[in-house]
């Protein structure tokens, strides 16, 4: 399997100890690959080196087999989007013209003719659902619009990779079902690579084609999400027992947490197991 996106020995920082160490990851090229891990675990760091917003202090980082550091900034921009926690308030535009953000690596000195980025933008607009607010001020908007606003534009960016730090947030539950199968499709009908950033772990699992585990700045296991989402695992990475399920048709895995004691009630000691289905 081809890789579009992939790190070795990636060390980071903000200018103190290590945040991560010595990573190696690869994304699969037209796959979707989770990043998981408890807060602090290196996630967004680990997304924001592997998009070059954070310098390296050691390792490498490749797209599509070219380096990273071999390319100029427009040169990335027009082969990777990302999609970050922390973006700038625009009130004052409308939601298209944040759209037309992303089609600024398309364009040459002084906005020259973008022949594709109409349709570029129209076709970000319809896929986020966001065709009939395009005229309306990103100021007026919920915090889920402008999420979605946010993620039109680098989708109109049209990069074979795509990178996203929970990009559920702020959104409703109809939301976050459409954009996470917006994100599916992308990969499975476009061949976009994609690589996120996501808390729910359940989401994570329904989602991910590979699911990359970190603790500690360190990849603690990589795999599918069955190889990956073992019960007694996540419960030494998470500090909380759980149980995971698997759903017997599709494989998918669920965890569920387990309940703390409460008050009056007698406590029960019990291993954490990973239920499998009873023919397999």
């Amino acid at each position: 399997m081809r890789t579009g996106l992939s790190g070795s020995d990636l060390t980071l920082s903000y200018g103190g100890d290590p945040v991560v160490s010595e990573v190696a990851i690869a994304l699969p090229e037209a796959r979707i690959t989770v990043l998981i891990g408890p807060n602090g675990s290196g996630k967004s760091t680990l997304l924001r080196g592997l998009s070059r917003l954070l310098p390296l202090r050691a390792g490498q980082v490749e797209v599509g087999g070219t380096p990273l550091r071999a390319l100029s900034p427009k040169q990335l921009a027009r082969r990777l989007a990302v999609l970050t926690q922390n973006r700038p308030a625009l009130s004052g535009m409308t939601v298209r013209e944040v759209a037309e953000l992303g089609r600024h690596p398309h364009r040459g000195r002084w906005r020259r003719a973008d022949p594709d980025g109409d349709a570029a933008v129209d076709r970000a607009l319809t896929l986020t659902g966001l065709t009939d607010l395009a005229d309306h001020d990103v100021g007026a908007l919920s915090g889920g619009q402008v999420q979605r606003a946010w993620l039109a534009a680098c989708l109109a960016q049209d990069t074979a990779v795509l990178l996203l730090d929970e990009p559920t947030t702020f959104l409703d539950l109809r939301y976050q079902v459409e954009l996470l199968d917006l994100i599916a499709e992308l990969a499975a009908d476009h061949g976009v690579t994609v690589g996120l950033v996501l808390h729910d772990l359940n989401q994570a699992a329904a989602i991910g084609d590979r699911i990359v585990l970190l603790n500690d700045g360190r990849v603690v296991r990589e795999g599918t999400p069955a190889e990956v989402f073992d019960a007694a695992l996540l419960s030494e990475v998470y500090e909380i027992a759980v149980d995971v399920i698997l759903d017997p048709a599709s494989g998918v895995p669920t965890v569920l947490p387990r309940p703390r004691r409460r008050p009056g009630r007698p406590t029960q000691t019990k291993e954490p197991t990973t239920c499998v289905p009873a023919n397999s």
